[in-house]
């Protein structure tokens, strides 16, 4: 049978495609591995020869997501670096990097982030919730000071205060009542930041969130 040129192009090209999909998942793997191990020199080898640095992994992570939620710190500066990236990705969990940023308590992280135009209020659980709940006040400032709201409501209804009163500790109870939280708001549940303090059996935090509620009643008239 003689070799026809178009049936010898046909063949050239079906071996190029499946050169080309061997190198492509092997690149995939390489760039996840590399942000696992923390390598920043193989992610950049791979972004120079073009791979897209918001790829997502098998498991619906992001690039930037998975190596802040591993503390990748190399991989992480790298990877912001890269000016396609996009900063406004969501996990399966609908967690923002930022939001694992300020649960991480990573404020000069946040800092940047934020610049990079992530957002601040998000709908649902935002980044005040995780930064309250871990009691990181360097962040809880850093997202006030950059409009974050702070009476946000979560998918139940629960507000930065109460997880603080529920997770935080007293300093971010006060902080964040200081900052205009509104002690008297209930979740879902019907449960108010006292409640959620009063679970927690934390007293101090009862204690300083007891005040502000007294503080806001109607003085008496005389």
């Amino acid at each position: 049978m003689r070799n026809h040129p178009k049936r010898r192009l046909l063949l050239v090209l079906g071996a190029l495609s499946l050169w080309c999909g061997g190198a492509h998942a092997g690149s995939y793997e390489d760039f996840f591995k590399a942000i696992e191990t923390d390598n920043p020199l193989v992610i950049q080898s791979l972004l120079s020869r073009g791979f897209d640095p918001n790829t997502v992994n098998p498991k619906g992570l992001p690039a930037l997501l998975l190596a802040i939620k591993l503390s990748a710190n190399k991989a992480t500066k790298l990877l912001l670096e890269q000016p396609s990236l996009r900063v406004e990705v969501r996990s399966p969990d609908d967690e923002s990097p930022l939001m694992l940023a300020a649960f991480a308590g990573d404020v000069d992280l946040c800092a940047v982030l934020i610049a990079k135009d992530a957002d601040v209020n998000k709908t649902g659980w935002t980044p005040l919730h995780y930064a309250a709940t871990n009691a990181h006040i360097p962040v809880v400032r850093l997202l006030l000071e950059n409009f974050a709201y702070i009476d946000a409501a979560s998918p139940n209804g629960s507000t930065p205060l109460m997880m603080a009163a529920m997770y935080g500790n007293s300093s971010v109870v006060k902080l964040l009542l200081e900052a205009g939280a509104d002690p008297s708001l209930k979740n879902s549940k019907g449960l108010t930041a006292m409640d959620f303090a009063r679970q927690a059996k934390k007293d101090e935090s009862m204690e300083i969130i007891g005040a502000f509620v007294r503080a806001l009643r109607p003085k008496g008239v005389w």
